[in-house]
Order: C-alpha cells, then structure tokens, then sequence
C-alpha cells in the first residue's frame, strides 16, 4: 500500500472537512428552499471515501455509487462548483441541471453516479467491470451501496456473475446502521453483511469504516487482487451518518445519546488528532486550511446560485434526438 504520510494526512483532513462543509451548506440551502427534492448527506462517512482514494489509481479506476453521491464525484476530481450547481438544477452542472441530488455523473473523472434505484447500481457497477476485462482495460470498479441494498436480490446475481467471471471489481456497502429509518438488525437474521459474500467463496470482511488508514489498507487489497485478475472482494465499511437517512427525516429511530457517542470517533476529528500528535502542522496552518475549505464552500455556493436554469428546450435535447421525433418542434 502506499505510504500514509504527512502529506495524506493533511490532504485527507483538508478533502474530509470540505466534504463535510459542503453537505452542511447544502443543508442549509436545502432549507432555503434552493435544492429541491430529496437531498442525502454524507457527513460521518468520509473516511470510507478517503481511505479508498489513497488506494486507487484514478487515471483509470471508476467508482459508482447510491444517492448519497455529492462528495465522491469531488474526491474523483470534478469540480465542486458544478457538482453543487447540479444540486441547485442549474445548467452548469454537471447533468445540465437534470439529474439533481441523485444523479451526478461525470464519464471523464470515471465516477458513473449517482442512482436513484436501491440497488440498482451493483449490477451496474459489475458491468462496468465486465468493459474493462473484455477491452483489456487495467482498471478496477469500486460499487457501493448501503445496508438496506444489501437486502436486494440484485445483489446475489451481481455477486454470482462477478466471481464466476473473475471481474475487477470490489464491492462496498456502507453499513451506516440504518437503511433509511429500519436497523440492520431488524432487516435479517445476521448483523455482519460481509458473510453474504462466504456463500459465493468471495473473499470479504468487515472494516473499521470511520478510520481512512483502515479503509485504504483493506481498499488496496482488494483493488490488487482485482487487478491481477483475481476476481472481486466484498468489504463491509463500518461507519455511521451523523445526519438523517435524508433531510425529511424525523430519527426517530435513535437517540440523540447514539448520536453523540459515535462523534467521539468522528474520522475528520481522528485525522485532525494524529496531525495535532505528530506536529505535521502548526495551528496557524490549520486554520489556513479551514478557512481555505469555507471559501471554496461559499465560492461554489456563489456559483450555483449566481447560475442560470437550463432552457426549456434542453428538456427536449438531452431526451429526444430530433431526426426520429420530426413531431416536436425545435424550438418551443
């Protein structure tokens, strides 16, 4: 694995603490009235996201996702101002405004979404996998999915095809304890999602999902043995959302006491504590990098609103291809 250094440390505290103010100023437009929909934060998960960057190669490894998908496209290299404008349905994001919380997408940073549909990415992420073993392509698909996918029967072909086919691809759920409102431990007779991989002979194992050094040392077994054409690896990250299932969300479900116990853990506070430990950076320096994360936060909020909405026409262009639908006009 590569070395974590002083260098990763800073630039996982850096990327995390901008991961986590971006959701929460998404939160607040949120309650403006500015994102619309439903809006699915991040904050607490970050170390999973962190750590798995440390260990791929980005010039050719892809990554897809569920609907808690704002920061990951981010962490793969596009631009946070689109990404944001996208959440506001304005033009210069990176859907042209039509995709929205749930579906950013970008081709040319490999990150494929961003899906609405529980579940539906793991076969979709096993095919992606299979284009890269067909075209002789080097690179490995890291799919993820939450406790509640789990429980998709989508899941048990993906897994079955991925491992008869070797595919390089490694699949992730983030077991954040709750899918939307039901805890794992009322949505099937086992607690440890990672034993449903035995039953396919795929290697797999739970994570320590709140500390990025974990999550990197188990992401770049896995994306190793995937690139040498040993087939997948199934990990079941341990982590936590601080925020609710969604912003409509009551919890209900748990207690603030819960809550607050896992903030204890918090991985931007476990990074923050070993740079503070090893003197990797003075005080000064680390209010450089938190204030340089409040102004990209307020820069890209700035950018989205200050955006246009896409014309109505583009409804027809991104939908229809003209030649074969003469019926509607090309211009409305």
């Amino acid at each position: 694995m590569k070395e974590v250094t002083k260098d990763v440390y800073l630039k996982w505290y850096e990327d995390m603490l901008l991961w986590r103010k971006f959701e929460d100023k998404l939160a607040a437009l949120y309650i403006q009235q500015k994102v619309r929909g439903f809006l699915h934060l991040y904050n607490g998960q970050e170390a999973v996201l962190a750590g798995a960057l440390h260990a791929m190669d980005l010039s050719k490894d892809k990554m897809i996702t569920a609907y808690r998908n704002h920061v990951q496209p981010i962490g793969m290299g596009v631009d946070p101002k689109a990404v944001m404008a996208e959440l506001l349905g304005k033009v210069t994001g990176t859907s042209k405004g039509m995709g929205g919380s749930m579906h950013i997408f970008s081709k040319e940073k490999g990150f494929y979404g961003g899906h609405g549909i529980v579940g539906a990415q793991i076969p979709v992420g096993a095919g992606i996998a299979f284009g890269d073993k067909y075209f002789g392509r080097d690179g490995v698909t890291l799919t993820y999915f939450g406790d509640g996918a789990a429980r998709q029967g989508s899941l048990h072909e993906a897994f079955n095809m991925a491992m008869l086919w070797k595919l390089p691809v490694v699949f992730i759920v983030e077991n954040n304890g709750y899918a939307m409102g039901t805890s794992v431990e009322r949505t099937a007779n086992h607690t440890d999602i990672w034993k449903l991989g035995l039953g396919y002979e795929m290697p797999c194992g739970p994570v320590d999902g709140m500390n990025p050094v974990k999550v990197a040392e188990a992401m770049h077994e896995a994306i190793d043995r995937a690139r040498r054409g040993d087939g997948p690896t199934f990990l079941e990250m341990k982590t936590y959302r601080y925020r609710g299932h969604s912003m409509s969300d009551a919890q209900l479900y748990r207690s603030k006491e819960e809550v607050d116990e896992y903030r204890k853990i918090d991985p931007i506070t476990q990074v923050l504590d070993v740079i503070k430990a090893n003197k990797y950076a003075t005080e000064a320096e680390i209010e450089a990098i938190d204030e340089r994360v409040k102004d990209l936060v307020e820069e890209c909020a700035t950018f989205a609103e200050e955006s246009d909405f896409p014309p109505v026409q583009q409804l027809y262009d991104v939908v229809y291809e003209q030649e074969n639908y003469p019926f509607i006009p090309h211009k409305l």
